[in-house]
């Protein structure tokens, strides 16, 4: 089963088109009618729905750390800083995640954008 991604609602459209236009399952927090949930409510809500996060926000890293220190489960987080990468670069990484991974894998994991 291929990952399937949670966009929080700082990742411009454009990485979730075009990931779409690549056969990756992308869901946004806008389209689920999450967009204002709390960060915590948020990351626990991808994780019920199967799905690793995928955020350019700082605060979602630094929450999902504090969960992997307490022990919380959380289905995977992925974080790509806004100055460090190009839509571009974000897309190929992510389509990569999407395509050679397994969501098990994902479990309690934060992992950092671009390669």
């Amino acid at each position: 089963m291929a990952i399937r991604f949670y966009m929080d609602v700082h990742v411009p459209m454009a990485i979730t088109e075009q990931l779409r236009r690549r056969g990756v399952d992308v869901l946004t927090a806008i389209e689920d009618e999450s967009a204002t949930l709390k960060d915590d409510e948020l990351l626990a809500r991808a994780s019920k729905l199967g799905r690793v996060l995928f955020t350019q926000d700082i605060r979602f890293k630094a929450l999902a750390e504090d969960w992997q220190r307490q022990g919380k489960a959380f289905g995977g987080l992925i974080f790509g800083h806004q100055l460090r990468g190009t839509i571009g670069q974000f897309v190929k990484d992510l389509a990569l995640i999407a395509q050679a991974s397994e969501p098990n894998e994902w479990i309690n994991i934060v992992e950092h954008l671009p390669f």
